[in-house]
């Protein structure tokens, strides 16, 4: 063979092989990946019966990996002492279940992986995987079925655990704060329907939460309740909706201390409606207090003059079916100093009042030393309230379309607990023109009254609300261009606010009824139909 064949063969031989390596890994094109893990086998297998096993083993047709487990894990019965689950982070062919709670006897256990297990290159989920077993001789067959929706809200939250408690001979209502449920289920990430499988013939009490510590117990400060309102019976064909609200927080104070000269902090939890802090010490005969609520915390402050030269002060604070007695040690620190703010600033609507707010207790207003100019330097009349829990004062007047307004308050206007006095204040803000707003009416029929009718936005914070006492139609005027939701509470004791239920009571949150969002647009008029059920 001649030197130049040798060399035409080597270098076909060479470029074959080059090409080959390039199109090994090459994509062939072909469709995606979409079928989700299969499992071969399962030891002990799944469904088995008089279960004694440590450790259980489930075998896939590919390496699967695990995601937010945590998060998607559900174990019916819970058990105390949590299964190890392996491997968490790294892909495997297998998945390892290692026991290390004492199991009941004659239980159906039911481990429900969710959307968890994957496989590990698309990430398709095996889906809802449920590994049951029974240490008695049978499987329990019977399940309860409903939804979950939200009291308040249009959409329900996701991951909601929904429980059953066996009500035997050592059921209390408490067992909800202290014990993990018989048997447990969750909504996942995007459905409201739920389904407690695997549970045997009884009583139960049917609740659901949102459980934000993960620790299948009720804690008032956190979760979200919903409560079947009596006793079910199991076998039954019943379909249960739960509806899941905040209950308002039961009082409590916390530990008050002091924060500067002459103010001591009373901290609280729920609300400070009835909340009194009583002085148990002597004092001069020129003692003085005041009691303020903080703005941004949810605390009452006391302030106190003149100085004490003690080491400490008495207190008690109570509240309806609370009481308590504290300690405060007293030390020398600088007085807070007044400082004035006002809200709103900018543009201002028709029917929105003014207020001045204090950070130390407003003890005198002189209306003599503020005037109110329009555009036109035209004295505007006012009318003063003041609000000595807020230490705010509300200042309202007529307003007209396209004006504005100056606001002079001259100093020693104003005068605090301390004889602290104001500077010259000076405040600006303007109306705009009624062209630039919209509204919206309101046709009621099937209605069940007293109604509070609300706009709100996508959060569900109230933008605009009306009280309905009758049926005739209800109009929303000067509404800011913007899409709304429309919320209708059914206010069944008449007090003109939203009432939360409450699980210890009995007491379910009132109804809500939620219809389909409007647009407002400026200088246009939304009429509206809202036919209730």
């Amino acid at each position: 063979m001649n030197k130049t064949l040798s060399n035409f063969i080597l270098a076909a031989v060479i470029g074959l092989i080059f090409i080959n390596c390039a199109n090994r890994g090459t994509p062939d094109g072909g469709p995606k990946d979409v079928t989700p893990p299969v499992i071969v086998k399962t030891e002990p297998a799944n469904l088995s019966t008089n279960f004694k096993a440590e450790e259980i083993k489930i075998y896939f047709d590919e390496y699967v990996k695990m995601k937010d487990l945590n998060k998607q894990l559900i174990i019916s019965p819970p058990m105390k002492v949590q299964p190890e689950i392996t491997p968490l982070s790294s892909a495997s062919k297998y998945i390892t279940i290692k026991i290390h709670d004492t199991l009941k006897p004659n239980t159906t256990y039911a481990i429900n992986f969710g959307n968890s297990i994957q496989d590990n290159n698309e990430g398709n989920p095996y889906p809802y995987y449920r590994y049951v077993f029974s240490t008695g001789s049978y499987i329990d067959s019977l399940n309860v079925k409903g939804s979950v929706v939200d009291a308040l809200k249009e959409q329900p939250d996701t991951f909601v655990s929904v429980m059953l408690y066996e009500v035997d001979s050592t059921f209390t209502d408490s067992i909800i704060y202290k014990e993990t449920p018989k048997y447990i289920t969750n909504t996942l990430d995007s459905v409201t329907t739920f389904s407690v499988d695997n549970i045997k013939a009884g009583k139960y009490m049917l609740i659901a939460l949102k459980d934000e510590n993960t620790d299948n117990k009720f804690q008032q400060k956190t979760d979200k309740i919903a409560f079947h309102k009596d006793i079910i019976t199991v076998p039954n064909d019943s379909l249960y909706t739960l509806k899941l609200f905040n209950e308002s927080i039961d009082f409590k104070a916390t530990r008050p201390m002091i924060v500067s000269g002459e103010k001591i902090a009373f901290g609280y939890e729920g609300q400070y409606n009835g909340m009194k802090i009583k002085l148990n010490s002597n004092v001069p005969k020129d003692f003085e207090y005041r009691i303020t609520k903080d703005f941004k915390t949810d605390t009452l402050n006391y302030w106190y003059k003149p100085k004490l030269e003690v080491d400490s002060l008495l207190f008690t604070v109570s509240n309806t079916d609370y009481e308590k007695d504290y300690t405060v040690r007293i030390r020398k620190m600088d007085r807070d100093s007044l400082i004035i703010q006002s809200e709103p600033s900018g543009a201002v609507g028709y029917n929105e009042s003014f207020y001045i707010l204090g950070s130390t207790p407003f003890t005198n207003f002189d209306a003599k030393k503020m005037t109110i100019l329009d555009k036109d330097s035209t004295k505007v009349a006012f009318t003063t309230k003041f609000d000595t829990i807020n230490n705010t004062y509300q200042f309202d007047f007529e307003k007209t379309e396209d004006n504005s307004y100056k606001i002079q308050v001259l100093p020693e206007a104003f005068i605090d607990f301390y004889g602290d006095k104001n500077d010259t204040l000076n405040y600006t803000f303007k109306t705009k023109k009624e062209s630039e707003f919209g509204y919206a009416r309101f046709t009621l029929v099937n209605a069940t009254f007293p109604l509070i009718i609300q706009l709100t936005d996508d959060k569900g914070d109230v933008k605009y609300e009306q009280f309905a006492k009758t049926n005739e139609p209800v109009n929303f005027l000067n509404l800011k261009p913007a899409t709304y939701k429309i919320r209708v509470i059914h206010d069944a004791n008449g007090n003109e606010k939203y009432d939360t239920g409450n699980y210890l009571k009995k007491i379910q949150p009132e109804k809500v009824s939620h219809f389909k969002a409007i647009e407002i647009r400026a200088d246009w008029g939304y009429p509206e139909t809202l036919t209730f059920k």
